[in-house]
């Protein structure tokens, strides 16, 4: 008897756990589930007209391999501004570490439609006053519908905030002065310390970033509506308006994406660092 008291508090921690596990399970499965079968429900049966018109729909591959090119951009670019920088201030400066955190996290106080009327404060400012300098072939470039690069300068800081508490994260967790002084005592430079020593142990944290920056990114409608571009997200609001179950599998049909997508990110970084422990 005392044996199975001792073992109640273990028990009632895990009957918890799977009631809260099997409620949430219910929330969104219950509603995705009725989303998909009123998608493919008609009077003579089962119809999947709705997600073979989308796919055959005109814009469709274009408006996602758009995103697909603008999330991995924006991915590449956020590493490289916070990684390096943050690093640097763990290193050599950590008194600045609320500065940067401060700075890092100022989007979050910046709606999205003020940022972007911003954003088209300076787009319009250009052609006034950069017409006779090489500036404004850079307005004019960074505005191309091809690949707009102005909105990966909004998701950059759109993203900002959340990169930064992913990578925080993973530093705080990591002796960084202690592992590049290992290195270097071994006669590695400071970028190879750095990428050969840091990086590899950050890798969650990269991961978690790179993930919570691709769903924004996927996901991001306002900035790209007002500014006239169409990635996917903007392509979906206009093409799921004209049939009710064209709309819903559209909604579907985004969420898969973005999960599969997810899903490989986390398939890749899991992969990585099980042939790095076995090197090892």
């Amino acid at each position: 008897m005392a044996e199975l008291k001792r073992r109640s508090p273990v028990a009632n921690v895990r009957f918890g756990r799977g009631a809260i596990l099997l409620l949430g399970t219910v929330y969104f499965a219950v509603p995705l589930a009725a989303s998909v079968y009123f998608s493919i429900d008609s009077p003579h049966g089962l119809d999947f007209h709705a997600y073979t018109a989308l796919l055959q729909a005109p814009g469709f591959l274009t408006s996602l391999q758009l995103s697909m090119e603008l999330a991995l951009v924006t991915v590449a670019a956020l590493l490289l501004l916070l990684v390096p920088a943050m690093i640097a201030v763990k290193l050599g400066a950590p008194r600045l570490a609320p500065v940067v955190e401060v700075v890092c996290s100022l989007p979050l106080v910046v709606p999205v439609v003020a940022l972007t009327t911003g954003i088209i404060g300076v787009l319009r400012w250009g052609p006034d006053y950069l017409h006779d300098t090489p500036f404004f072939q850079t307005i004019v470039a960074i505005q191309d519908p091809d690949f707009p690069v102005v909105l990966v300068i909004a998701y950059v800081l759109m993203a900002l905030p959340f990169a930064y508490r992913a990578i925080d994260g993973g530093l705080r967790g990591v002796d960084v002065k202690t592992l590049v002084e290992a290195a270097r005592s071994c006669g590695a430079s400071w970028p190879r310390a750095v990428l050969s020593v840091v990086v590899p142990n950050l890798r969650t944290a990269l991961l978690n970033a790179s993930v919570i920056t691709v769903a924004l990114v996927l996901g991001e409608f306002t900035t790209a509506s007002i500014l006239g571009f169409a990635p996917f997200s903007v392509w979906i609001n206009s093409n799921g308006k004209s049939d009710g179950q064209m709309s819903v599998a559209v909604s579907i049909l985004s969420l898969l994406i973005v999960w599969i997508v997810l899903l490989l990110m986390s398939a890749v970084g899991r992969e990585r660092h099980s042939r790095t422990a076995a090197r090892s």
